[in-house]
């Protein structure tokens, strides 16, 4: 049982660890059929970025009440609803930009609520270890 629990400890920190550059690479295909990765979590220091709740403090922040009056539950209630599917990457998202958390164009970021909609699968696990 201890080593199941490692498991899933490490497998939880793996995920949270490489989820922002995985969300930010993106692929790009040469004219001889090479594949390229780039990630564009590399900004040059002139670019405009917007900053804002990355994926696991928006998923942490529904957890712990902080959308409750937009709609999305906390603790075990959140839980047992991303288990059943009744709550999306893009429910949390929009209640975000409701509450002025996030702006409006990151509900078209699919690298975005990629990213959300894999902290919520993760979510029971790490509900479970705290």
């Amino acid at each position: 049982m201890k080593l199941a629990t490692l498991i899933n400890s490490a497998l939880i920190f793996a995920s949270i660890t490489l989820v922002p550059g995985i969300a930010g690479a993106q692929t790009a295909t040469t004219n001889n059929s090479e594949t390229i990765v780039f990630n564009s979590n590399n900004l040059s220091t002139n670019s405009t970025s917007a900053n804002y709740l990355q994926p696991l403090n928006l998923v942490t922040y529904a957890y712990q009440g902080g959308l409750q009056q937009h709609g999305i539950p906390s603790g075990e209630a959140l839980v047992l609803k991303t288990l059943n599917r009744n709550i999306a990457a893009k429910d949390l998202v929009k209640a975000a930009v409701n509450a002025h958390k996030l702006p409006s164009q990151v509900l078209n970021d699919q690298n975005y609520l990629s990213a959300v909609n894999l902290e919520l699968n993760v979510l029971p696990d790490y509900a479970a270890a705290d």
